[in-house]
This record gives structure tokens, sequence and C-alpha cells, in this order.
């Protein structure tokens, strides 16, 4: 991942080729406050990166989470890096201490198809 101290990181939602984009379908889905505070985790990630906890937490190689704190829960957004830019995965709120496998493996399968997409 390369440094770029001047503007950060380009941020793309992942899309579905269907042409959905969850990740922005979930932060639609949030209430105008928690939105705020997503968008503004996320940017500082966009501006900062590498960042380390509480924010971002490395799931598995080249897996990370965004964690921000909302009003019910704990807002987990999945990304990963691919041609230098931040591919927003999945998101959702989670509410149990441990994140469900099934969460990662969503956002793994979503990696997949984006490459398999990008190669179209």
């Amino acid at each position: 991942m390369p440094e770029n101290e001047e503007k950060g990181f380009e941020v793309v939602f992942f899309e579905t080729e269907s042409g959905n984009q969850p990740v922005r379908e979930f932060i639609k889905g949030l209430s105008k406050d928690d939105k705020k505070i997503v968008g503004a985790d996320i940017r500082v990630v966009q501006d900062s990166f590498p960042v380390g906890l509480p924010l971002v937490r490395k799931i598995k190689p080249g897996l990370w989470e965004i964690r921000s704190d909302v009003k019910d829960g704990i807002s987990r957004v999945f990304f990963t890096f691919i041609n230098e830019e931040i591919i927003l995965l999945h998101g959702f709120v989670k509410k149990t201490q441990k994140t469900p496998p099934r969460e990662i493996d969503v956002a793994i399968q979503r990696i997949k198809e984006f490459k398999r997409l990008q190669k179209k």
C-alpha cells in the first residue's frame, strides 16, 4: 500500500453485477447521527491509513474493518485495498461481542467478485 500524504486514498463502494452498492445502502439505512459517525470514520481511514485500534482492525490478510460506535451497537464496515483504492465491501451493525463468521465470509466473497468483475 502506498503512502499518500496529499489527499488520501480513493474510496470505492463495492458494486454487484446488478449495480447494487451494499455498503452505500447500509449507510443510507442508518440514522442521521449514525451516518455522520460512520462517514467521518471512513474519512479518517481514507486520509490517514494505516490506522490502528480502536478504529481499524485487521481481520485477515487483505481485509480490515472500520469500527464505529453507533446508537444501536457497533457498526462494522469491511474494506480491502485494490489498485491503491479502499474498496468498501460490507457493512452491518454488530450487537454481539464476536463478529459472526458469515459477515466475514460475505466480505471475502465480495473481494473475489470485485476482482472477477475488474477483469471483464
